[in-house]
C-alpha cells in the first residue's frame, strides 16, 4: 500500500510538473481526457445554469399529461460534435428553435470557467448551427505551429490564433494589408515569418526599406527590387505601375469575351489567365510608411505626393494586376498628410501590434471593429509579438507570430533564391549581392550589367 502511495503521489507530482512546464505535452497526454469527460458529465447543468436552454415543446408536455409522466425538464442545444484537436476542443452545437448564435458568444466567458478550459470563442458555422472553439492552454505563450497546414498559391501560415487555429495571409482573400507597432513590438518578426512563407512560392517581392535597408537587405536574395530611401521607392512605385499597366493590357488581350466562348472562361484578372501567360504576382513590403510621407521642403513634399498617389493606385487596381501591398509602420495617423486615409481605405486586412497610442490603433480597427481598438491598446509590453488581426468583415482575433530569428529568415530565403525571379520593369533595382559580406552593397539603381 506504501508503494502503491509512493507511485501515486509520484504520478501526480509529474502530471503537475509536466501542466507547468509543459502545457502541450500535458492537454495531449492527459488533459484531452479529462476536458472531453468534463464536458460531457457537465454540459445539461452548465448549459441550464448559463441559461442556453428552451422550455419543452408543447406537444412533449401535453404527450407527458396524457400519458401521466413526468414533465420534461428544458431541452438544451444538441451536440452534432466534439472533437478534441491538439490545443484544445472542438464543440458543434445544433441550436434549439428560439436560440440565437449571440446567446453562445455571451456566454463564453461562463462556459470558460463553467468547463474549466482556458478560453471559449464560438462562430455561426450555417443557419442553426455554432462551432465553439475551447483551447486547454495558453497557446500564445509558447507558440508552436503545426507540422502541417493548409498552404496554397499566395496563401501563407504567419501566427496562431487565440483559439488554437492557424493564421493565414491569404492575398487572393485579402489583397492589401496594413501592419502597425511599436519598437520592440515583434513586428519585424511577423515581417520575417511572412517573407519566410512567401519565398517557397512562384512569387516576386519588392521590398521599401527606408532605414537604409536594415531590416531587408539580409534577405535580399529573394528579394526582386529594393528601395533603401525615399528617392528610390518613388522610382520603385512608378515601375510598378508601369507594370500594373502592362499587365492590364495582357488580361485585355487575352479575355475571350468572343460569343462563342462561355462565361467562366473570361479573364478579369491574372488568375484567370493560361498559366503560360499568366504575369508572377508581386508582393510589395513596405517597412515604416511614415517615412515616405514626411517631408521637410518644397521638393521633399512634391516626392511624398508622387509616392502616396502610386501607392493609393496600386491599393486601388493593383489586385487584378497580382500587385499587393503589405504596409508597415510604427505610426499610421491622419497627420502625415493628404491621401494616408484614402490609402487606408483599401487595406483591407489590418494588424496592430502593441502601439504607443490610441490614434494608431484607432487608424487600424475604428472603422472596422471600434471594440478591438481596446484590445489594441491593452497588449503588454513583455508580450512581444502578440498582435490584434482583423479585416473590414468586423471580426478580430488575437494572434502571435513564432520568433523567427533573422539567421532563420535569410537561410529560408537563401535557399529558394533560384525562386526569384527577374522583372523587367524592376531590373534596374534588383539589389546588386557582392561577393564578400564586408563589401558594401548597393540597394539603388543597378546598371543592367549588373542584373
Amino acid at each position: 500500500m506504501t508503494g502503491f502511495t509512493v507511485s501515486l503521489v509520484l504520478v501526480v507530482a509529474a502530471v503537475g510538473l509536466l501542466r507547468w512546464r509543459r502545457p502541450a505535452w500535458y492537454w495531449l497526454t492527459f488533459g484531452v481526457t479529462l476536458a472531453v469527460v468534463r464536458v460531457l458529465v457537465r454540459y445539461s447543468s452548465v448549459m441550464d445554469a448559463c441559461g442556453l436552454t428552451v422550455p419543452p415543446a408543447r406537444w412533449r408536455l401535453a404527450l407527458a399529461r396524457a400519458t401521466n409522466r413526468p414533465i420534461p425538464g428544458p431541452r438544451v442545444p444538441r451536440i452534432l460534435l466534439l472533437r478534441p484537436t491538439r490545443t484544445g476542443l472542438i464543440l458543434r452545437l445544433k441550436l434549439r428553435p428560439g436560440q440565437d448564435a449571440f446567446d453562445i458568444a455571451a456566454a463564453s466567458d461562463r462556459l470558460r470557467h463553467s468547463f474549466s478550459m482556458y478560453g471559449v470563442t464560438s462562430r455561426e458555422l450555417r443557419s442553426g448551427v455554432v462551432e465553439v472553439r475551447m483551447t486547454g492552454y495558453d497557446v500564445l505563450k509558447r507558440v508552436q505551429m503545426p507540422a502541417k497546414t493548409d498552404t496554397r498559391p499566395m496563401r501563407v501560415p504567419v501566427a496562431l490564433r487565440q483559439d488554437g487555429s492557424v493564421h493565414y495571409r491569404d492575398y487572393r482573400a485579402i489583397p492589401h494589408a496594413l501592419t502597425l507597432g511599436a519598437t520592440e513590438s515583434g513586428k519585424s518578426v511577423y515581417q520575417r515569418n511572412l517573407v519566410a512563407g512567401l519565398a517557397p512560392m512562384d512569387v516576386a517581392l519588392v521590398g521599401i526599406d527606408c532605414k537604409q535597408g536594415v531590416e531587408l537587405f539580409p534577405l535580399a536574395r529573394r528579394f526582386s527590387a529594393l528601395a533603401d530611401d525615399p528617392d528610390t521607392a518613388a522610382e520603385v512605385l512608378d515601375a510598378l505601375v508601369v507594370r500594373m499597366e502592362r499587365t492590364y493590357q495582357v488580361i485585355r488581350a487575352q479575355q475571350r469575351i468572343a460569343a462563342d466562348v462561355s462565361d467562366a472562361e473570361i479573364a478579369a484578372d491574372i488568375w484567370d489567365l493560361p498559366d503560360q501567360l499568366r504575369p508572377v504576382p508581386v508582393v510589395v513590403l513596405v517597412d515604416e510608411v511614415a517615412e515616405l510621407a514626411l517631408y521637410a521642403n518644397k521638393e521633399e513634399e512634391k516626392r511624398r505626393d508622387r509616392i502616396i498617389t502610386a501607392l493609393v493606385r496600386l491599393a486601388q487596381l493593383g489586385r487584378a494586376a497580382g500587385i499587393y501591398l503589405e504596409i508597415c509602420g510604427q505610426r499610421f495617423g491622419s497627420e502625415l498628410g493628404k491621401g494616408i486615409t484614402m490609402l487606408r481605405a483599401q487595406l483591407t486586412g489590418r494588424t496592430a501590434h502593441r502601439v504607443n497610442d490610441e490614434t494608431s490603433a484607432n487608424m487600424a480597427f475604428g472603422d472596422i471593429a471600434p471594440d478591438a481598438v481596446l484590445a489594441a491598446i491593452q497588449i503588454p509590453a513583455e508580450m512581444r509579438g502578440l498582435a490584434i488581426s482583423g479585416d473590414s468583415s468586423g471580426g478580430w482575433h488575437r494572434i502571435r507570430a513564432p520568433h523567427t530569428s533573422l539567421r532563420q529568415a535569410v537561410n529560408i530565403c537563401n535557399r529558394h533564391a533560384d525562386r526569384t525571379p527577374d522583372l523587367p520593369e524592376l531590373a534596374p533595382f534588383r539589389p546588386v549581392l557582392s561577393a564578400t559580406a564586408a563589401a558594401p552593397v548597393s540597394l539603388t539603381k543597378a546598371s543592367s550589367a549588373a542584373v
